[in-house]
């Protein structure tokens, strides 16, 4: 049977680049994840296309033969959008814009309409609102040329302010508004949490779609919203859990990427102030993902970032379930391959368990390893805990007295 396409779904393209800092394995793992972005914004990636130079063309981002191999291409399949895997800038967009008659977008561009879907909060569309202002501010020339000529007629001829900028200024007010906006939700999230007391307070990090809010629904038996879509989650969501009579907080973040918008990360530097205030990290990783070393990576830089990577941090390696043994080379595990999952003895004979202070390997959707998950996370928070108030010592036993 036929699989019938989905009609609904924007037809778009992918451009990338082969570049002396970007190898092909490089490049098509990007495109992957630009496709999979294109598919959570509600597109469907009928072609790639990808040309090796040393730099982009500072004019068009690609050369003028690949351009036009794009235009016939998009203009024979009804193709209504082409999206470019790094960021274009002004003059790029508008030069592509023109040549090819078609909607053009970045991958900047592409997350913030993502992020602009998924905002539930007003705090988050503030958030995204700021974002979307700051990339459109230099590019208000390319969008809305005839705005760049002088007004005329009667009481209207001589110097004057060009409507262009009118736009300008009106886009750089709105900024300087919703900046008042977040400082002000800010102080209020401020006053929130320290209402919490002096519970400990564990945040979920990691890259998205790695299955945060699905370990949040499993370990606070809540209903966080989860999706095998790329950010699911961008509101902090703040649960209070107890493991054997011990309560504490666990925050679940927003996901991270690679190539994450400048933009994104200076408006939700803010959201990012429960992970700064956490006592603990637990940093998720989709063991199943073929390039998990690389989110790792990117989310360690992140956290260097907002002044977090010095911060107490468990490693958990989640989607056990879903890891495809081809996914590594044959030192990295045992020499035998089969079809099933290996067993935490065999996970824990790898390098991945050496990583930081002995990493976890489980399944949130499956809840495989959930007891050990629990007990590890406990004997962590009851240690912040006991160090933060040595009185309540009795209260809490060891987690070797509890087994």
């Amino acid at each position: 049977m036929i699989e019938e396409k989905d009609i609904s779904l924007e037809k778009a393209v992918l451009v990338g680049l082969v570049t002396q800092n970007q190898d092909e394995e490089k490049v098509k793992e990007y495109l992957d994840e630009l496709e999979f972005l294109t598919y959570t914004a509600g597109g469907e990636v009928l072609k790639r296309f990808t040309q090796k130079v040393e730099m982009p063309n500072p004019k068009t981002f690609i050369g003028s033969g690949k351009l036009d191999e794009v235009k016939d291409y998009i203009h024979e399949n009804d193709v209504t959008t082409v999206i470019f895997d790094d960021e274009l800038s002004p003059a790029q967009e508008r030069n592509i814009s023109r040549i090819l008659n078609c909607k053009i977008l970045d991958r900047t561009n592409l997350i913030l309409d993502i992020f602009a879907q998924r905002a539930q909060t007003s705090y988050a569309r503030t958030q995204v609102e700021l974002a979307q202002c700051e990339y459109l501010l230099p590019r208000l020339k390319g969008m809305w040329t005839h705005l760049e000529r002088q007004k005329g007629g009667i009481g209207m001829r001589g110097p004057g302010e060009t409507e262009i900028e009118t736009d300008r200024r009106i886009v750089r007010d709105k900024i300087a508004l919703l900046k008042a906006k977040i400082k002000t939700i800010d102080k209020q999230m401020a006053v929130q949490r320290g209402n919490r007391g002096s519970l400990v307070r564990v945040a979920l990090v990691g890259y998205t779609n790695v299955g945060k809010s699905t370990l949040m629904n499993v370990i606070s038996k809540s209903d966080v919203f989860a999706e095998n879509k790329l950010f699911a989650t961008l509101d902090t969501t703040v649960r209070k859990v107890v493991i054997h009579n011990l309560p504490f907080l666990v925050s679940d973040t927003v996901g991270f990427i690679r190539k994450l918008p400048t933009q994104l990360v200076e408006s939700f530097k803010s959201t990012l102030d429960e992970v700064r205030e956490a006592d603990l990290l637990l940093h998720v990783v989709d063991i199943s993902h073929s390039n998990f070393e690389e989110h790792i990576e990117s989310v360690n830089n992140i956290l260097a970032e907002i002044g977090c990577d010095d911060k107490p941090t468990i490693m958990v390696f989640n989607k056990i379930d879903a890891y495809k043994p081809q996914d590594f080379d044959e030192e990295d595990l045992m020499s035998e391959r089969t079809t099933a999952h290996f067993s935490l003895e065999e996970w824990q004979k790898t390098w991945m368990h050496k990583v930081g202070n002995k990493a976890l390997f489980i399944s949130a959707l499956n809840k495989e390893n959930m007891d050990a998950f629990r007990n590890r996370v406990y004997k962590e928070v009851r240690d912040i805990h006991v160090t933060r108030f040595p009185y309540n010592n009795f209260l809490y036993p060891d987690i070797e007295e509890l087994e």
